[in-house]
């Protein structure tokens, strides 16, 4: 099978937000406390977004245990809060009954009701419910919802930056001025200098520092380590022993743990602000959705919250405002700029009858929409859960540095403790080493003695490495790049598709609806004698009106197009297996094919060769007689889309390989694959064989991507290295694949190769600049070239080019080359 994985029969899954995690050690320790559940199928936690994504059977695990057993490992879930007052309430009993229901809805954390204010608290997961959920359960147990609270709602990632930059002024501030102190006091002596370092330290090492050392002192009492133990054991312990050479002389090393403690604290803020412009994408999928829609109720309208909305309500929508959620058009006509689904910039036509995606707008006319899905179940959402799931998923490269970073941190602590012992037993060795140092390096003073040359040297391995560069390396290159795939229109639903794609060197394509429109259209029109080719059509669409074959009906569709009037059909009779007949504007009309003109003594060999050319085109080829005359031929054929043959020029020229699959006949499919100009053609191929077909081209090629619609050929979606649905709006089978391509264009499979290949360059390019960090940083320590400030400031940039590193995928030209301006 490939690598195309999806949910298992019975399980669901859900993304939740984690609060408290500082490093690659700490996704290891969440993915370990859950692993240990019965009836989790899989767990991948992302440190750059904050989020676990787990897949678990609701029947053996609910929500509460997977929170509980996040907080039992020492960290937090985020949880969004609603309060809102409820109408009917008479006495404890009520309250109690109220409390029951909403504790019932899938997604509630809990639930508490105030008889006296009549007001309902509830905390629960984003995604998992809404206002939608608590109204329907409050009702049905008897009572109402008189109106949601409004909270004045903070973006929670500018809340993060606000903390920490709050936590860095608080820290620089005392140890900015304890700095100075320490270097006046190299040129006059300071009356109580120690005392007073001591005290400006105490709060930039204990107060500033102390969620840092709450979290490492987490992770010891768990027999854990991680990063914030490092940080800790290199500023806890110098501070004391400054406070020592209060008592007995000794040099101190209070300066040192204020300087830790304020390069960690610097980048931190600096991380969360970069991640922050990393997960933007989501942010702005967010701010896209309706706040109201106005609704049609008893032939008035009335403006609603978007939450009230429910299925089968008819939404009144203006020129120029949103379509509040997912509908269908019951009445009007209108352009619908739907770029925030499909990426496209052209508006849309649409009409009665059409459907229409939710936060979309309508550019034109008054429309009434029928709403067709509400809140969870609405395309928008389905794009933001997409999203975030395959943030919170991992590509196969990052198992195993995830493995060496669970190993970092305890090989960081014994090189540490091997560094002391080493320059206490071998001093000459190192002091040679950094008296060489010492002519070009301004830190180094090899005339401290070497027991603080062993401190200095043990605590700078201790801040210099960096598991955080290797953690952040792979999530933050994951939400980039899918964002940027949102905006365009292409939504991976896995992280490792995208390591998948950017290796595949064949694709192959479905026919039908994929390279071709999936619907007739006329392609050619030929005369004969004194006719043109508007009469030809005039008279030929005229007829098949009455005809409700999809052949016939691409006729009218053309001649409409062309905005030739139809008049009315006497007559119609249609021929099994021949064509149709009738008057038109009082002429005897025919349609059909050669059999036909041949029973109506219609000569149609003047054209015979054209007719053959025709249907060796793979085209559907209608003789037309008018009044026993033969006045020409309609060709109609599944047309291919406008960008097929470009895309498949430049999927060749980024030197992939690619195939047409079809349950045509060889000569129909070879026809429709040498127009957009693939060589390698899968013919006679009936659905349910499509899958074994894709699976003898694997053992033959390697890695195979699969372009079809979802629908009928999903079990070869599946067999696919990277399955890829194409469609239209909210007609994708968005589950069906491990990429979605909103818009329905081959120009998106373009985006999607150009946006894997990036990505994923990214990644490698990320762990290549940790992994060199690393290998040179800690040598370089243990030899005592590194102060631990200048290391602790070492390994913030390193933190910090990885993230930056990142973001510069934002600046990637994927769009195909034609489209780029």
């Amino acid at each position: 099978m490939g690598s195309n994985q999806h949910m298992s029969q019975g399980t669901k899954r859900i993304t939740l937000p984690v609060t408290g995690m500082t490093c690659a050690s700490c996704a290891a320790a969440i993915e370990q406390s859950l692993a240990k559940l019965p009836g989790l199928a899989r767990v991948s936690v992302n440190v750059a977004s904050e989020n676990v994504s787990i897949e678990y059977d609701p029947g053996r695990i609910d929500t509460r245990k997977l929170v509980d057993v996040i907080a039992d490992a020492g960290y937090g879930v985020a949880l969004e809060k609603a309060t809102f007052r409820v109408g009917g309430m008479t006495c404890a009993s009520c309250v109690a009954n109220v409390e029951k229901a909403l504790g019932g809805v899938p997604g509630v954390i809990s639930a508490s009701v105030n008889l006296a204010s009549e007001k309902a608290s509830v905390s629960y997961l984003k995604g998992e419910a809404g206002m939608a959920e608590f109204r329907q359960a409050v009702e049905e147990a008897g009572y109402s919802v008189l109106g949601e609270q409004e909270d004045d709602k903070v973006d929670q990632d500018v809340l993060k930056v606000q903390k920490a930059r709050r936590r860095f002024i608080f820290a620089i501030i005392p140890a900015g001025v304890g700095w100075t102190l320490m270097i006046l006091s190299m040129f006059v002596p300071i009356p109580g200098y120690l005392l007073i370092i001591a005290l400006l330290g105490f709060p930039v090492v204990f107060v500033a520092g102390w969620p840092t050392h709450k979290a490492s002192w987490g992770a010891i009492r768990r027999r854990r380590a991680n990063m914030d133990v490092l940080i800790s054991l290199g500023s806890v312990p110098p501070y004391f022993m400054g406070i020592a050479s209060l008592i007995w002389p000794g040099p101190s090393f209070i300066e040192m743990a204020m300087g830790i403690v304020s390069f960690h604290l610097l980048g931190r803020f600096l991380e969360v602000r970069a991640k922050g412009r990393a997960s933007q994408a989501i942010k702005k999928l967010l701010q896209l959705g309706a706040k109201t829609a106005r609704i049609s109720m008893n032939g008035a309208e009335q403006e609603i919250a978007i939450e009230e909305v429910k299925v089968g309500d008819i939404m009144i929508v203006r020129p120029g405002e949103k379509i509040p959620t997912d509908g269908v058009i019951v009445e009007g006509e209108s352009a619908i700029d739907e770029s925030m689904a499909t990426g496209e910039s052209m508006p849309v036509n649409r009409k009665e009858g059409d459907k229409i995606i939710g936060a979309t707008i309508n550019q034109q006319g008054l429309l009434k929409v029928k709403a067709t899905s509400i809140g969870k179940d609405t395309f928008l959402s389905q794009v933001i859960r997409m999203v975030e799931e395959c943030q919170g998923s991992k590509v196969p490269v990052q198992e195993f540095a995830d493995r060496v970073t669970s190993y970092m941190v305890p090989a960081v602590l014994g090189i540490s403790l091997l560094t002391g012992i080493s320059w206490l037993v071998f001093p000459d060795f190192f002091m040679r080493i950094i008296t060489w140092g010492a002519s070009f390096l301004p830190w180094i003073n090899p005339e401290l003695g070497t027991v603080t040359l062993a401190i200095f040297a043990s605590i700078a391995v201790l801040v210099i490495s960096c598991p955080c560069a290797l953690g952040l390396g792979t999530p933050t290159a994951l939400m980039v790049g899918t964002g940027m795939g949102a905006e365009r229109g292409v939504l991976f639903r896995r992280g490792d598709a995208i390591q998948t794609m950017s290796e595949v060197r064949t694709i192959v394509f479905d026919k039908t609806g994929t390279i071709t429109k999936g619907r007739p259209g006329v392609t050619d029109i030929v005369v004969n004698g004194k006719f043109g080719n508007k009469d030809i059509l005039r008279l030929a669409a005229g007829l098949e009106q009455g005809s409700e074959h999809p052949v016939g009906q691409a006729l009218v569709l053309e001649a409409r197009a062309q905005g030739i009037q139809l008049t009315d059909v006497d007559g119609f009779e249609a021929i099994t297996g021949k064509g149709i007949r009738g008057r038109v504007n009082d002429r005897e009309v025919l349609v059909g094919n050669q059999k036909l003109m041949e029973d109506s003594q219609v000569d149609f060999h003047p054209i015979r060769d054209r007719l053959t050319e025709l249907e060796d085109e793979a085209k559907t080829a209608m003789l037309v007689a008018v009044d026993g005359q033969l006045a020409g031929i309609i060709a109609v054929a599944d047309t291919l889309k406008e960008d097929s043959v470009q895309a498949i020029a430049e999927l060749k020229k980024m030197g992939l390989e690619t195939a047409m699959i079809s349950g045509d006949n060889q000569r129909t499919a070879a026809a429709i694959a040498a127009k957009v100009g693939i060589t390698r053609v899968l013919a006679d191929v009936l659905p349910q064989d499509k899958a074994a077909e894709i699976r003898r081209l694997q053992d033959e090629v390697g890695l195979v991507a699969m372009v079809g619609d979802g629908i009928n050929d999903a079990p070869a979606l599946t067999q696919a290295d990277v399955g890829i649905a194409i469609g239209t709006g909210t007609d994708i089978a968005i589950e069906s694949s491990d990429i979605t391509l909103v818009s329905g264009e081959l120009s998106a499979v373009i985006t999607a190769v150009n946006l894997s290949r990036a990505t994923f360059r990214k990644i490698k390019q990320n762990y290549f600049f940790a992994w060199v960090y690393n290998a040179l940083a800690i040598p370089m320590a243990v030899v005592g070239l590194l102060h631990p400030m200048v290391g602790m400031a070492a390994m913030t940039v390193s933190s910090l080019n990885v993230v930056t590193n990142s973001l510069r995928l934002k600046k990637a030209r994927v769009e195909p080359s034609w489209l780029r301006s």
